[in-house]
């Protein structure tokens, strides 16, 4: 009895699910209805709005052709009507001397008559004269048939008028997109040729799977709308995954085709945000930027020793003075917590804070920005778990570029407690670039791509970004791959190694 009252639950419980989709399935089609009845609609208004301007055209045309032939009507009637004048005039001269020549004729008198011939045929030459002068071919011809327009072609061409067909699916070009400085250069071409193509849809989405788009756990596509050219570049962006996804629709006046076949495009770049959870507790971090927080430290437990004495002057420039006792290791399982082998906050004057991502091989790029009333700071690299009172730059195990804007602006590269002074301009942006496995750590100009200093080492742990901050304030651009322009020249630098031997000896 209860087996069978189980299975007419699950006999009503799929009835209650089929009728639950069928009611879905019937409000999507009354939906599909609706929508195919409304885009009729607005196809209907759409042909008339065309075939209401094509009229409009062709009324235009024929007002414009009726006043041509009215024109030329006016300048012929102006001509015939000029000439039926010249020669009424003429006529009624030759009328007026005929009459004269009769009633010389019947004077008798020779005296007399000589008198009259010798006024009057005078008037008679020059009247006879103008008459014989007259055209008696009109001017202008009757005829207005060379006005009339021949529409066989354009008849031809109208009762050619088809609806649009919908455009061909382009096809990308693997081979001529590039990714490149963080951005994304596309290019497609269509199958075939199509001038009836109006624009293209560019659509673009992120993700850590190689190979075709999934359907689920994928960002959302963006969009960009109305291009021109069969090429398009994707500028500025993070590549905060591995790769791309890019399809590409064409589009007519009418109607959107099908999306070519997705490409996938590699975008590694190194990413990495501020370990909080390591950093001073003067420091306030979030993300990939970081403060000085003056009062950020008071609760923390007093630090016994010459660390704690004279705390008000800058703590980057004085002496280093730090415990040689390496900092108790955690143990956790958090994935960043691995990244830097677990470690305690820095604590005295090291002011510091690590990337929780370490770099292992290959080469990297990363920036930093420092707010411009920043009075003194560091950027560079160190082995995991340095100490807690450890300063950058002042161990054997860091490498780093530190600006001092106290008092005077100095720019120095420091490794193992040795410090050489940079004759260069303090930049607005210090780029890093990390060749692991090259043993080679270069800090550029980040706008202009000048190179400030290089440290060549044989790196022998994984190597944290990290950076000292004392009054002021970080910004560091991750996900950044390494610019075409310090590959190209990292070529030229490989040979200027022995400017700075004197400190790389780690």
């Amino acid at each position: 009895m209860d087996e069978e009252r189980e299975t007419l639950q699950r006999i009503v419980s799929t009835l209650v699910n089929k009728n639950d989709e069928i009611h879905n399935f019937i409000d999507m089609l009354n939906h599909t209805i609706a929508n195919v009845q409304v885009n009729s609609s607005n196809a209907i208004s759409e042909l008339d709005e065309e075939f209401d301007g094509l009229y409009s055209v062709l009324h235009e045309m024929k007002g414009s052709m009726a006043n041509t032939i009215q024109q030329e009507e006016a300048r012929k009637i102006q001509a015939l009507q000029d000439q039926l004048t010249q020669c009424s005039h003429a006529l009624e001269s030759s009328e007026e001397l005929l009459e004269l020549a009769v009633q010389s004729l019947d004077i008798k008198n020779p005296v007399e008559l000589l008198e009259v011939e010798n006024i009057d045929w005078m008037c008679v030459s020059v009247t006879v004269a103008s008459a014989f002068r007259l055209s008696l071919k009109p001017k202008v011809s009757d005829s207005m048939t060379h006005m009339m327009v021949d529409f066989a072609l354009e008849k031809r061409m109208l009762q050619a008028v088809k609806f649009l067909p919908v455009p061909k699916a382009p096809e990308i070009d693997v081979a001529a997109c590039l990714v490149a400085d963080n951005c994304i250069t596309i290019s497609w071409r269509m199958p075939e040729e199509d001038s009836r193509i109006d624009h293209f849809v560019l659509e673009y989405r992120k993700t850590n799977f190689d190979g075709l788009p999934r359907l689920k756990g994928e960002q959302r596509w963006e969009l960009v709308d109305y291009i021109k050219a069969t090429q398009y570049t994707l500028s500025g962006l993070k590549f905060d995954t591995k790769y791309m996804n890019l399809r590409v629709q064409a589009c007519n006046k009418a109607v959107a085709g099908e999306y070519s076949d997705p490409v996938t495009l590699e975008t590694k770049a190194f990413l990495f945000s501020l370990d909080s959870t390591s950093s001073h507790l003067n420091l306030k971090v979030e993300d990939t930027y970081v403060e000085w927080d003056p009062t950020g430290g008071k609760g923390q437990e007093k630090i016994k020793g010459k660390e704690n004495k004279n705390s008000g002057q800058n703590p980057l420039l004085k002496s280093n003075r730090r415990s040689n006792t390496a900092s108790p290791k955690r143990s956790t399982n958090s994935p960043r917590a691995s990244a830097r082998g677990g470690r305690d906050r820095f604590a005295g004057e090291s002011y510091t804070v690590l990337g929780d991502t370490a770099v292992e091989s290959g080469q990297h790029y990363w920036e930093v920005r420092a707010q411009k009333d920043c009075k003194s700071y560091s950027v560079g690299v160190t082995y995991r778990n340095p100490g807690k009172f450890d300063q950058l730059g002042k161990t054997n195990s860091s490498w780093c570029i530190h600006i001092n804007n106290w008092l005077q602006t100095t720019l120095s590269a420091k490794h193992n407690n040795k410090a050489k002074t940079l004759d260069t301009p303090v930049p607005d942006r210090i780029g890093v670039y990390c060749d692991f496995d090259g043993g080679q750590l270069s800090f550029y100009n980040a706008s202009s791509k000048a190179l400030l200093h290089t440290f060549r080492a044989k790196f022998t742990q994984p190597l944290l970004p990290g950076f000292m901050i004392w009054c002021g304030g970080l910004t560091v651009s991750t996900g950044l791959q390494v610019p075409r322009a310090v590959k190209t020249l990292q070529k030229s630098e490989n040979g200027l190694g022995g400017s700075t031997s004197s400190l790389n000896n780690a």
